[in-house]
């Protein structure tokens, strides 16, 4: 799993018993080569480039994928030979599923991971929700109640990566699972601090803890169409990226210092959060938070105290560390498509019908 934030490379190995019963086994992050990151950043936040750049993006990222498979399956001694298969989510570059000509742009070729890696690779899960009327995504949520779910009560999970998205788990299983993008989770935070501290991220969420919230500018944070669109909806980073922030900070025109918009941004992310909670999932009491996210302890404080009537917790509590949630939750995808089992959710994604997700590239 490579995903919005673009911190790494997320390798989970995971095993499934015949009727889908899930274990962990173990997982790693790769990060990315310098160079390759700046790359993928640039072509994410400017979506322009040569058929060349792309195709050549597209092979050099497959083959940092199955090297760092390969790395890790030397690693925890396991050979090839014991996967049965990769599920590869690959990197979004862009994201359109309500165009003339819907689509959503994943690279990080399959056909070189297969052969690196000499295991059979299942990647591109989520055009064929598109083809069915969907949005594409998101698509954690079905894995997230083959998991999570809980007859005793509702359930939500919150995954806060680059973009942050929420799952409501209903402990009846006549009542539709809800689920949805709701805005940025950590990739105007790390735009922010890239572009003032030089870092990749806020640490802790230490610098935006040192700034004040500014009210004026908040308000025109959350003065974006997407957060009044109906659910099932999606997004990324074609959309919540530096244009979108450059924008929104020449309209507030006023001077204010970097750590007030970065304490501005991420309140922003939190409100966003806290209110498509609210209004979708009041009726959980807990929220399990994956992702990310789970390491801005400030972002973290901040949920706290906006949801101070329900208990804030992480999927660890749930059997399962947040920053391994959505690299198994591809590797259950991968599961369910070899088995020609469907992988989406039509309450979720919008569907008109359930589907079998992914290409299959055989080893």
């Amino acid at each position: 799993m490579s995903g919005t934030s673009l911190d790494g490379i997320d390798v989970a190995i995971c095993s499934f018993t015949d009727s889908g019963e899930f274990n962990f086994i173990s997982a790693e992050t790769y990060a990315f080569p310098h160079q390759l990151q700046q790359q993928l950043q640039q072509l994410i936040s400017k979506p322009q480039c040569s058929l060349l750049k792309l195709g050549e993006l597209d092979i050099a990222l497959g083959q940092l994928i199955g090297e760092s498979i390969n790395s890790f399956l030397k690693a925890v001694k396991i050979a090839s030979s014991d996967i049965i298969a990769i599920g590869s989510h690959g990197q979004t570059l862009f994201h359109s599923p309500n165009g003339d000509f819907p689509f959503s742009m994943q690279i990080g070729n399959a056909n070189t991971i297969a052969e690196i890696t000499g295991i059979t690779t299942i990647a591109d899960f989520r055009q064929r929700d598109i083809a069915t009327g969907g949005q594409g995504a998101p698509l954690v949520p079905a894995f997230h109640q083959a998991l999570f779910h809980d007859k005793d009560e509702d359930r939500l999970i919150v995954n806060i990566g680059g973009i942050s998205n929420i799952t409501l788990l209903p402990a009846s299983l006549d009542t539709p699972i809800i689920g949805f993008d709701t805005g940025p989770g950590n990739c105007l935070l790390d735009y922010w601090t890239t572009l003032h501290l030089n870092k990749t991220f806020d640490k802790n969420g230490q610098w935006a803890a040192s700034g004040q919230v500014n009210e004026s500018l908040l308000a025109i944070f959350l003065n974006e169409p997407y957060f009044k669109q109906a659910i099932p909806k999606s997004t990324g980073r074609e959309l919540f990226n530096s244009l979108w922030l450059d924008n929104k900070l020449t309209e507030y025109d006023h001077k204010i210092v970097p750590q007030d918009i970065q304490a501005t941004l991420t309140e922003f992310t939190a409100c966003t959060i806290v209110a498509d909670i609210k209004t979708y999932a009041d009726s959980a009491s807990t929220i399990y938070i994956c992702g990310g996210g789970v390491h801005n302890e400030y972002l973290f404080y901040r949920l706290q105290h906006l949801l101070e009537n329900k208990q804030v917790s992480t999927t660890q509590d749930l059997g399962l560390h947040p920053d391994w949630v959505e690299a198994c939750a591809f590797a259950w995808l991968a599961f369910r498509t070899i088995n020609k089992q469907t992988g989406n959710l039509m309450a979720v994604t919008g569907a008109q019908y359930p589907s079998v997700l992914g290409a299959i590239y055989f080893a």
